[in-house]
Formats: C-alpha cells, sequence, structure tokens
C-alpha cells in the first residue's frame, strides 16, 4: 500500500508548480507523508538492530515522531502556535486512544484475551501522567490570573521554558532508568520482531531521503492549512488535532496493529504509549525551545486540551496497569476518540 502512495509525491511538486487548488494540495501532501513516515519509521527500526540497544534507543527518542516534529517546525516558522499546540495535543490523543484502542480492538478480535507487561506499561503511562500535571500547572496559573491569551507575558514564556527544560530533564532520566533496568519503553529490546531487509548504510540513506521529503511535503502541508480550512469551513483546532496527527501516526498505527495482532501487545503498547511519551516529553518542550529562534511559544493548553488529555490518559493507565485487555476495552478508547473528534469538528 505505502509504495502506491509514493505517486503523490511527484503530484504534490507538480501541483505546486501549476498552482492546483489548496484544498487538492492539502490532501495529496497528507497522503505523499504516509508513506515516506512509513519508510522512515521502518529505517529507524532496523537501524537500531544494527547499533544496539543503547544506540538504538536514543534513535528511537531521536526519530520515532520526526515526521510530527517536522509538520510542527514549520507550522511554528509560519507563527501557526494555535494548529503546533492542537497537533501536539492531537498526536498524543491519537497515540492513546485510536493507536492503542485499534490495536487491542483488532488483536482482540483474533485472540480473545491479550495479555502483556502490566509493571512495564504502567511506569510509562505514569510518566506519561507526570508530563500532563507539568503541562497543567502552567494553564492553572495562566487561568486563575485571569488573563487574555493575546496577552501571555514574559514571565509565562520564561515558566513555558523553565517547564520545557524539566521535562526534557525527566525524559532523559526515563531514558537512562530504562536502559539500566532493560524496561523496553524505546523499541530497542523487540527488535528481532523487526524483519531487517536493507544494511546499515543503505537504512541511513532511507532515513536522511525520508527526513528531507517530509520536510519538503511538511512545508506546502502548513501553506495549505489555512486556505483549505477556510474553503472547507473545516474548524482549524480539528486539523491541527485530528487530521494531522492521524497522517504523522499512519505508519504506527498499521505496525502496532500488526504487533496485536501477533498478540505481541507489550510491542503495540510500547508504540502507542511510549509514542505519546515522546510527544509529550521530548517534542514539545524541544519546540517550545526551538521557538525562542522565531516566535515565542508557550505551554498553556486550553482547558478543554488538557481535559481530554487527562481523561485519555487516565483511561490507557487502567486499561494497561491491568496487564490484560479485550477487544471491548479497545472499542471504549476507540469510542472517546470519537467522541472527541466528533466535539472539535461540530462544536465551533
Amino acid at each position: 500500500m505505502k509504495k502506491y502512495l509514493l505517486i503523490f509525491i511527484p503530484l504534490t511538486f507538480i501541483g505546486y508548480f501549476i498552482r492546483m487548488s489548496e484544498v487538492l494540495m492539502f490532501f495529496m501532501t497528507c497522503l505523499s507523508i504516509i508513506p515516506l513516515a512509513g519508510y522512515l519509521g521502518e529505517a529507524n527500526e532496523e537501524i537500531a538492530v544494527y547499533t544496539g540497544p543503547k544506540l538504538g534507543g536514543f534513535l528511537n527518542a531521536t526519530f520515532g515522531n520526526s515526521t510530527e516534529m517536522i509538520i510542527s517546525f514549520f507550522a511554528l516558522k509560519k507563527g501557526m502556535l494555535e494548529v503546533v499546540e492542537s497537533s501536539l495535543a492531537g498526536a498524543v490523543l491519537g497515540n492513546i486512544l485510536l493507536v492503542l484502542g485499534g490495536s487491542i480492538f483488532l488483536g482482540g478480535l483474533k485472540h480473545k484475551n491479550l495479555e502483556f507487561d502490566a509493571r512495564q506499561g504502567s511506569f510509562t503511562t505514569t510518566m506519561l501522567m507526570f508530563a500532563i500535571i507539568a503541562l497543567a500547572i502552567p494553564a492553572v496559573f495562566f487561568m486563575s490570573n485571569a488573563i487574555p491569551a493575546s496577552e501571555i507575558s514574559k514571565n509565562y514564556k520564561s515558566f513555558s521554558i523553565t517547564v520545557s527544560i524539566i521535562l526534557l530533564v525527566m525524559y532523559i532520566i526515563g531514558m537512562i532508568y530504562s536502559f539500566k533496568t532493560q524496561a523496553d519503553l524505546y523499541g530497542v529490546e523487540h527488535a528481532e520482531d523487526f524483519e531487517c531487509r536493507y544494511g546499515l548504510l543503505t537504512n541511513i540513506l532511507i532515513l536522511s531521503a525520508c527526513t528531507i521529503l517530509i520536510a519538503i511535503e511538511s512545508e506546502l502541508l502548513v501553506d495549505n492549512i489555512k486556505p483549505m480550512t477556510q474553503e472547507l469551513k473545516i474548524p482549524e483546532l480539528f486539523v491541527g488535532l485530528i487530521l494531522i496527527p492521524i497522517v504523522g501516526n499512519a505508519a504506527e498505527n498499521s505496525t502496532a496493529v500488526l504487533m496485536a495482532l501477533k498478540n505481541k501487545m507489550d510491542i503495540a503498547i510500547e508504540i502507542s504509549v511510549g509514542s505519546s511519551l515522546q510527544i509529550a516529553m521530548f517534542v514539545l518542550p524541544f519546540l517550545v525551545l526551538s521557538s525562542m529562534f522565531f516566535t515565542p511559544m508557550s505551554i498553556i493548553f486550553k482547558p478543554i486540551e488538557l481535559f481530554v488529555f487527562g481523561a485519555s490518559v487516565l483511561i490507557a493507565n487502567q486499561i494497561v496497569s491491568s496487564g490484560k485487555a479485550n477487544w471491548v476495552e479497545g472499542i471504549k478508547l476507540l469510542a472517546v476518540y470519537v467522541i472527541i473528534a466528533a466535539g472539535f469538528f461540530i462544536v465551533k
């Protein structure tokens, strides 16, 4: 399927030069990013096999969510802070609810009862809960002072930088802990589950080529968000929270589901919940610090975003900490995701 979608890469270049409709350009760039994200993820997994667990873990942590990071970076350069925040929030929600829910649902249909390491999963969800609390604190201070959203002072930007640095430090501590205790939080101990088709040098070239192409396509995607939403009358918040994360997570969706169908739920949970952890504690802080060179970005999320964050993590934590699941619990996660998506699409 991925190789057929590659046709949209040259089509987007042609569309750019002939000034094709912004709506068509938006959806064509979305379709072109999906296979690129897939090949980038595969190359990343294969490189981790060759480099060993420690360096492989570092590469997974760095490139695991590079598609979302690149798209957000170009949106940040354009000053589209709301799109950046909503797309990162959507990536966390998509991984916890859509990816994990779809994996449990389809895996549960095939294997009745799914079992996995509750201790390993609980550590990841606890770290994720810490991240949500850390992200909620600036918003609480902001709302308690009743400051208009358009008047974020330098103090709050400094506060955002402080929180970002703490999140990055805690993320590094979590990685060190995972390496020392061999808790496979970053996708390195299950390398044998991924078949290596190419050599190390070939995978590095694939990784580099996909990253460059994703950067080009991401810039085209960001340029067409506003015209597309205005023409189709779709809320920008919905595009950032739902559409863009689905595009960026397409590869992870398929990999997590395949692992669940093989009754390897530890890997499926690692892909979904671990990816959300990377977004919240690595990608988001990195972008906040990077934004200081463009349009300064704060970590002040909307109350509704924080609520759905917290609710999603609580539901995922309850399921993961039990050490077993069935297809009904997968439907619960998917249902919550559909309700959230419908809310952001309908309520404007």
